[in-house]
């Protein structure tokens, strides 16, 4: 299999995927046919790959789901199911409250990724080595599939373990609208928490018509095959994997690709700022703050007052844009005041129709340095920024600090919608309106804009974190 390297600016602060409690949250896009080198060069073929076989140690096995060596053979003659591409399917056949499965979509083919060089993936340890690289950090409790159409890798997406019955149907439209035609599925965790979902990933793979290339389950460093039924190759104890017996790594490392220890520390690069910057950034918040209230108060006209605070602020979004395009950054003052200003839905949405995928360096640092109450717009707009780039996971990470802070934020809610039911941001391809759509709708600024921002004066923020 081969896959496109990420873009190290959408692996890190490691590039895309979905995660837990509302974790949403898969990888590279296009790349050119593989030359199908198969995972088990020793291995005999299953003659029946996607019947709801368990190869799980930890849960008994039937004799009736022995595999009968005779009953298929006309398939694929390659000693192991490969990742290489198959036939395509019949054409004509086409936030989140506690307890949602926790899902990261790490990217899928609209993300840009270059297409060059490739990575060749030809064992199951390289499979697994590669894992953490796609997501951006190492997964545990996780299912992970990668899709693939025609040999490339299209998409990638992670679910926190355990999840109910039907977490995974987002994924069959997917299957038709990214074109994928076979997925490979690894699980990690003990075979009581990984088995039921790798057996619900491969039944809804088998309804679509999807090739199962492969589905591992990887546990204290072995891996065992639901694809592989003989004890001579894939043991029932499991076969040991090292990693860094894997070129992936070394090759990802050189590339600047990381995979970070885990998902929380992925969250950590979103993570408000602390100590000394943060009482910097509450010291300016309350200026902003006091100045603003000093100017509504004198106002003769609070429509007349909205119409200039609203014309202001959209200078001050295209000023912070163009600073950050060439390199610069907001000093604490600046960054406050464009916090108040982005409260107004006008002014977010401004930002929101010149989003381009650059400017997710200027939505994360004001999500990590606004004061907690002033996030939620930055937030959900780092998090369309990143979801444009093909980094779900990090969107889904700026979406929780988003719906945490106000978990009845619409725009938050509506990115959050869409990246747990796996949607491509070119939905949205040439359908976001004009800033002059934009006037033309809403009409010119009143003194009912302002009511929301005038509504978030007088909450406190909690005490900043100590270092």
């Amino acid at each position: 299999m081969q896959l496109p390297w990420q873009d190290s600016a959408t692996t890190s602060p490691p590039t895309q995927n979905q995660t837990a409690n509302t974790r949403l949250p898969p990888p590279p896009a296009t790349s050119p046919p593989f030359s199908s080198p198969s995972l088990h060069p020793d291995h005999h073929p299953n003659p029946n790959p996607d019947r709801d076989r368990d190869r799980d140690p930890d849960r008994d096995r039937d004799p009736d789901r022995h595999p009968n060596p005779d009953r298929n053979p006309d398939r694929d003659p390659h000693p192991h199911p490969h990742l290489g591409p198959h036939p395509d399917p019949d054409p004509d056949t086409d936030p989140h409250p506690d307890g949602d499965p926790d899902l990261d979509l790490a990217s899928t083919s609209t993300s840009p990724f270059t297409p060059e060089p490739h990575l060749t993936l030809s064992s199951p340890t390289d499979v697994l080595a590669a894992v953490p690289y796609l997501v951006g950090f190492h997964p545990t409790a996780s299912l992970i599939v990668i899709g693939l159409s025609r040999g490339q890798a299209t998409m990638v997406a992670r679910w926190g373990l355990p999840f109910p019955t039907g977490t995974l149907d987002p994924m069959s439209p997917l299957f038709g609208r990214e074109g994928i035609t076979e997925i490979v599925i690894v699980g990690y965790g003990p075979g009581h928490l990984v088995t039921p979902a790798v057996d619900e990933a491969r039944r809804l793979a088998r309804n679509d018509g999807v090739h199962v290339g492969e589905a591992l389950r990887a546990h204290e460093g072995r891996y065992w095959s639901y694809v592989c039924d003989l004890a001579t190759c894939c043991p029932a104890d499991g076969t040991p994997y090292d990693l860094s017996s894997s070129q992936i790594a070394a090759e990802a490392t050189v590339r600047g690709l990381v995979a970070l220890p885990n998902r929380e520390a992925l969250e950590r690069t979103l993570a408000p700022v602390t100590g000394p910057v943060r009482m910097a950034m509450r010291r300016a918040t309350a200026a902003a703050i006091a100045d603003f209230r000093a100017q509504i108060m004198t106002a003769t006209d609070l429509n007349t007052f909205a119409e200039q605070f609203v014309s202001d602020a959209l200078v001050r979004v295209r000023s912070a844009l163009e600073t950050h395009a060439g390199g610069g950054r907001l000093n604490d003052a600046e960054a406050a005041r464009l916090g108040l200003d982005l409260v107004i839905m006008r002014v977010r949405d401004e930002a929101w129709t010149l989003m381009d995928d650059s400017h997710s360096l200027l939505w994360k640092d004001l999500t990590r340095r606004l004061e907690p109450r002033f996030t939620p717009p930055v937030a959900s707009l780092l998090a369309m920024a990143a979801w444009r780039s093909g980094n779900s996971v990090q969107a889904t990470i700026a979406l929780e600090r988003a719906l945490t802070a106000d978990p009845s934020y619409s725009m938050a809610n509506l990115l959050m919608h869409a990246l747990q039911n796996l949607l491509s941001p070119a939905i949205l391809r040439d359908r976001l309106p004009t800033p002059a759509e934009l006037d033309e709708t809403m009409g010119p600024p009143r003194a009912a804009w302002l009511l929301p921002l005038i509504n978030l004066l007088d909450e406190e923020d909690p005490p900043p974190a100590l270092e």
